[in-house]
C-alpha cells in the first residue's frame, strides 16, 4: 500500500531519560515525534517512519490518537538517550547513549511519498546516505535536522561532535536545513548567527533554520528573519529544536518565510511551557501570535 502525505516526519525513537536539578523523568523522544507533532497543528495529512524496538511499540500511540499514520520499521534495540542538565543554563547539558537503534534503510520508504520530508536522526549512521537520497526523491521539499548528522557516539557513550564526511553530497540535496548555533559554528567555524546562516546556505540548502536559546533566525531568498521564542514559563527545553523545524517546515508548505518564522516561534514558545511534544491547537497557536507576535 501506498501513503501519500503533506508531511512525513522520518526518525528513530528515543527512550529518554531526563535528568535535572529537580529530579529525573522518563519520557518517549525522537525528533520524528517531535516534529510530527508539530506540523499537525496546520492542519495538514502527516505520516511517521520510524524505527524503534517491538517492546516500544506503544510509545506511537500518542502520535497515532492525534491523527498521525506512523509506520514502524522494528529494530533490535530502540535508542537509549540520558540527558542530563546539571545547571539551570537549559542549554548546557550532557548527551549519552546507551543502545542505537539499527539505521534506516531506502526500502523503509518504499510506501510513502510526500509535500514535504523531514529527517531528524538523533546519531550519526541512523539515516545513511542512500536514505537521504531516497527521500529527496520521494519528497517535493526535503528538510534535514543537522544533528543527528555531526553527533557521534564517544566512548563511555558520550555524544560528540566529529567532521561529518559525506556534508557536501547529503547538503547537495536539502531544501530546508535544521541546526542550532553550536552545531553550526562546529560545521562553519563562524561563531556570529548570521554569518553561520550564510556560509551553511552556501553548502546548498536554499532555506536554513537556525535555533538559539533565545529563538530562531531563518535565511531564505537571501533574506534573515528573526523571531525570539516567548515561553511564560520553562519547562520543555528537550525536543524544542525538533518541534522548531517541523513547525516551520509545514507552515512553509503553504506559507511565506517570514510567516513561517513567526509560527515556528510561536509554536516552540508554547511547546517550552511544557514537557514532551506540542499538546496544544492550532487555535492556541494562532492566539500566542496574535498576544506575544504582534507586527
Amino acid at each position: 500500500m501506498a501513503f501519500r502525505f503533506d508531511f512525513i516526519a522520518v526518525g528513530a525513537y528515543t527512550k529518554d531519560t531526563i535528568v535535572t536539578r529537580a529530579g529525573t523523568r522518563y519520557v518517549d523522544g525522537g525528533g520524528y515525534s517531535y516534529s510530527a507533532h508539530a506540523a499537525r497543528l496546520v492542519d495538514i495529512s502527516v505520516g511517521a517512519v520510524t524505527r524503534l524496538a517491538a517492546t516500544d511499540r506503544k510509545s506511537t500511540d500518542l502520535l497515532r490518537s492525534v491523527g498521525v499514520e506512523v509506520i514502524v520499521r522494528e529494530s533490535a534495540h530502540s535508542t537509549l538517550m540520558r540527558l542530563e542538565y546539571p545547571t539551570d543554563n537549559v542549554d548546557e547539558r550532557i548527551l549519552t547513549v546507551a543502545e542505537v537503534a539499527d539505521p534506516f534503510e531506502p526500502t523503509d520508504l518504499d510506501s510513502v511519498s510526500a509535500r514535504a520530508i523531514l529527517i531528524s536522526p538523533s546519531i550519526r549512521g541512523e539515516i545513511p546516505l542512500a536514505v537521504a537520497e531516497t527521500a529527496r526523491a520521494k519528497a517535493e521539499r526535503l528538510g534535514l535536522d543537522v544533528q543527528g548528522f555531526v553527533r557521534i557516539r564517544a566512548p563511555q557513550g558520550r555524544l560528540a561532535y566529529q567532521a561529518w564526511p559525506e556534508m557536501k553530497q547529503v547538503l547537495a540535496l536539502v531544501d530546508v536545513l535544521k541546526s542550532d548555533a553550536v552545531e553550526g559554528e562546529f560545521l562553519t567555524g563562524e561563531t556570529d548567527l548570521h554569518a553561520i546562516a550564510r556560509k551553511l546556505a552556501s553548502y546548498g540548502p536554499k532555506e536554513i533554520v537556525l535555533t538559539h536559546k533565545d529563538g530562531l533566525l531563518v535565511l531564505a531568498n537571501g533574506v534573515v528573519h528573526e523571531q525570539p521564542f516567548r515561553p511564560l514559563e520553562l519547562r520543555g527545553r528537550s525536543g524544542r529544536g525538533d518541534t522548531c523545524v517541523g513547525s516551520y517546515l509545514s507552515r512553509r508548505l503553504d506559507a511565506e518565510p517570514a510567516d513561517a518564522t513567526r509560527w515556528a516561534a510561536a509554536l516552540t514558545s508554547l511547546k517550552l511551557e511544557a514537557e514532551g511534544p506540542i499538546r496544544r491547537t492550532r487555535a492556541d497557536v494562532e492566539a500566542a501570535i496574535r498576544n506575544r507576535y504582534p507586527q
